[in-house]
């Protein structure tokens, strides 16, 4: 698939960019009639000297692993851009679409980047400094080296820009709502695709019906969704709210705070770290963020299995709230690395819901099918496999007008 430098691909080729805090996601899709994914990839461990490039394509020549100098997100965008130039050749890009975390309270649209929203995101920056500051570098960085690419914005908070205000609020001094300061909820563009793909799979009226969205990954939240719209959600100011995540806390008493100041001596910014980068799995654990190591340990070490427990116990009360919120539930949906891949944690969520009509079939939710729910249970139970990428790209196609929607 490697083109000449002067070859121009005969169809709009749209790049999806999702940074994280330590790497780089992204995809090439080509939009003829439809989207096609061409290419995909990744840098990992941005800022560490063992620093990969990874890149997946459609034929097995396209597949590449290697290391790359990556101290920070604009030395690894550059090396991203370095190998797009040379495999693709120069000019091969229509259109980059990058997955942006917060929106604030302006932005609930896919848009266009320009000056003026660049100079608003930093505005943003103390709404998300774990996420902005690095999204915004890689915007400027694309703009450096292809000033005339069009680059489009995707916010993550938009699918929750219109909660009833009753989900909005925060219960703290009426005057920090005017500064922005309320519930956005995250996970917006995984909750965008899920509900495309359950109208797809079950038809229109389900994908209107009382749904409770459940994106469970590193990152956790769940969605309360009826009539296509988000009226509630796990998350809240920051995506640290909510249920306990890989490394993250999820909700505490914010009691904590002071509590741990007195005793500690714990500034705001080591309680920060604290509740995002050391908490959650990993703080009750104390051995890995990964769920897949905790299963595999959690008959050996108790400190593995309460951290388990503790991740269904809270997941599973929150479906619990939300279907009360819902006036009743009728379809649960499962996404993200862990709600798609194991059916021991869903089969333990879901343990002691009969009581409101969600029933697992063992042998289907073992086997990771699209249905999980038994026949006679009222809620029905899906796994449906997430692609935040191909959102972003339908959003570009969408925003500059391209042929495919």
């Amino acid at each position: 698939m490697t083109l000449e430098p002067s070859v121009k691909p005969a169809s709009p080729r749209i790049l999806t960019i999702n940074g994280g805090s330590s790497s780089i996601k992204f995809a090439l899709f080509e939009a003829g009639d439809s989207l096609e994914r061409i290419l995909e990839g990744s840098i990992e461990r941005i800022g560490l000297p063992e620093a990969t490039l990874r890149v997946k394509g459609v034929n097995q020549a396209d597949n590449v692993s290697r290391p790359v100098t990556a101290p920070d997100h604009t030395a690894a965008v550059g090396a991203l851009m370095d190998w797009l130039e040379e495999h693709l050749g120069h000019g091969a890009l229509t259109a980059v679409g990058h997955r942006v975390v917060h929106g604030g309270p302006k932005y609930s649209q896919p848009q266009r980047i320009t000056a003026a929203m660049v100079e608003e995101l930093h505005r943003l920056r103390p709404f998300d400094p774990e996420h902005l500051p690095e999204e915004i570098l890689l915007t400027e960085a694309f703009y450096r080296r292809f000033p005339d690419l069009p680059q489009v914005a995707c916010f993550d908070t938009a699918f929750h820009h219109d909660l009833p205000r009753v989900a909005r609020l925060l219960p703290i001094p009426r005057r920090y709502e005017a500064q922005g300061v309320r519930r956005y909820g995250f996970h917006g563009l995984s909750y965008e695709f899920l509900m495309g793909e359950l109208a797809r799979l079950a038809g229109a009226k389900a994908a209107k019906g009382r749904i409770i969205l459940a994106h469970l990954g590193n990152g956790a939240s769940l969605a309360a969704v009826r009539d296509g719209k988000s009226i509630d959600t796990s998350m809240s100011f920051t995506p640290t709210a909510g249920v306990p995540m890989s490394t993250r806390s999820g909700d505490l008493d914010p009691g904590l705070l002071w509590y741990l100041a007195r005793t500690d001596k714990m500034s705001a910014k080591q309680f920060n770290e604290m509740v995002n980068f050391r908490s959650g799995l990993l703080g009750v654990s104390e051995t890995s963020s990964d769920m897949r190591d905790l299963l595999y340990h959690e008959t050996q070490d108790v400190r593995a299995a309460e951290a388990i427990a503790l991740f269904c116990y809270q997941v599973k009360k929150w479906i619990g709230a939300f279907a009360a919120a819902l006036g009743g539930v009728d379809t649960l949906v499962f996404a993200g690395g862990i709600g798609e891949n194991a059916p021991t944690i869903r089969a333990r969520i879901c343990d002691g819901l009969g009581f409101f009509g969600i029933q697992l079939e063992e042998k289907r939710n073992a086997a990771n099918e699209g249905v999980i729910s038994t026949a006679a249970g009222r809620v029905v139970v899906r796994v449906i496999h997430t692609d935040e990428e191909l959102v972003i790209a339908r959003s570009v196609c969408h925003v500059l007008k391209l042929r495919a929607e």
